[in-house]
């Protein structure tokens, strides 16, 4: 990911053309793996769930948060697991697609949704088409091939989606990180080197290509994120009213504290960073505040 990051950056324009996805990703995902790095323990959905509630926590950006949402849901199927098989792949992407679904107010297709929508559907349907043992190494790769191919075309696909990639002619930044994620995971069952030469046909990423958000019109306002324990009636509530005064929001559980009341890590853009702490903190005391200009500015 940090490899990747300012062909992320480059072709950065939606929802905010501020050229910044691939650094958010990969401080993202940097943040679960530094969670992890010296983790010794055998459950693989535990391992998974401690890097991403770690990501979340740590979380930048939309494709950040949505990016540890899905790896929390990911985790889910594979709790108690030791190993990683096609049942159990399928069973994680299909959890991992609900949950980001359900963190957005607003989900929108030609975004990362998209492969994570083609990941989860490939996953399903090969599976019962697999000429391997469903539970061998073999079949995760078949399996992860597979999954990598339809990527690819939803990849390929977002730039028809949304009016701003047409535009600007780029595919989407945070969709290509996504895909990203898939092909080092296949990478590292076969125990090769990620091959990612075809990424060059994606439009707007090839190594010479201009930073297109840097010409793509800048929009006000602020990028407000933060963490806060609530009862899931109060984040219910709570996202109604974020919806009301701003856009891109999203909630997702961190962890559960107590019967029903969960850590949420919170995203919003909004006009104005005080009038949705105001409304944050009717609702309970929010941590981890970090408010960011939507606009232009250096990603390095």
């Amino acid at each position: 990911m940090a490899n990747h990051s300012d062909r992320l950056n480059a072709i950065n324009v939606f929802p905010v053309a501020d050229g910044d996805t691939g650094s958010n990703l990969y401080l993202t995902v940097r943040a679960g793996h530094d969670a992890v790095s010296e983790l010794q323990t055998e459950d693989l959905g535990g391992f998974l769930e401690v890097a991403a509630r770690a990501a979340m926590e740590s979380a930048r950006g939309n494709s950040g948060t949505l990016l540890a949402v899905f790896l929390s849901g990911l985790s889910e199927p594979l709790r108690g697991q030791e190993r990683l098989t096609a049942p159990l792949l399928a069973l994680g992407l299909e959890r991992a697609k609900v949950r980001s679904w359900s963190a957005l107010s607003e989900p929108v297709e030609g975004t990362m949704l998209s492969v994570i929508n083609a990941a989860a559907l490939a996953a399903t349907t090969n599976l019962t088409h697999l000429k391997q043992d469903p539970d061998s190494k073999a079949a995760v790769d078949t399996l992860l091939t597979q999954i990598s191919q339809a990527g690819k075309i939803a990849v390929h696909g977002t730039q028809n989606e949304l009016p701003s990639l047409s535009e600007a002619g780029v595919v989407d930044a945070g969709a290509v990180g996504m895909l990203l994620m898939i092909d080092e995971l296949r990478a590292a069952v076969r125990g090769t080197e990620a091959d990612l030469h075809g990424y060059d046909a994606f439009h707007g990423y090839g190594v010479q290509a201009p930073h297109v958000h840097l010409n793509a019109e800048g929009d006000e306002g602020v990028e407000v994120m933060c963490t806060i324990t609530l009862d899931a009636l109060k984040a219910a509530t709570l996202r109604g009213q974020l919806d009301s005064v701003g856009d891109s929001v999203i909630l997702s559980p961190v962890n559960e504290v107590s019967e029903e009341v969960y850590r949420w890590r919170i995203h919003v853009h909004v006009p104005d960073s005080e009038q949705a702490l105001e409304l944050i903190r009717a609702q309970g005391d929010p941590v981890n505040i970090s408010v960011t200009d939507l606009c232009h500015h250096d990603a390095s």
